[in-house]
């Protein structure tokens, strides 16, 4: 049985956190690959992250804050 599509302001804000991890990388001057590296994922992951794709578990977007070197609470400001 598929899982039950999210509401779509789940999926809008699920884009943001992405768009906001992608600045955050960017403003680091850090690469995908690297963060990704450090942060103990694959670089597909990570893309899929930052496009809004996937929702990634907290322990996730704690170690990406750490390897961008940002507070967690920089992704997830509205």
């Amino acid at each position: 049985m598929p899982p039950n599509p999210q509401p779509d302001w789940v999926v809008v804000r699920r884009r943001a956190i992405g768009d906001q991890i992608r600045a955050a990388r960017i403003h680091a001057n850090l690469t995908q690959q690297r963060v990704a590296e450090t942060a103990g994922l694959d670089r597909p992951s990570l893309n899929r992250i930052e496009q809004g794709h996937v929702a990634p578990r907290i322990d996730t977007l704690i170690r990406i804050a750490d390897a961008v070197g940002v507070p967690l609470a920089t992704f997830i400001r509205q």
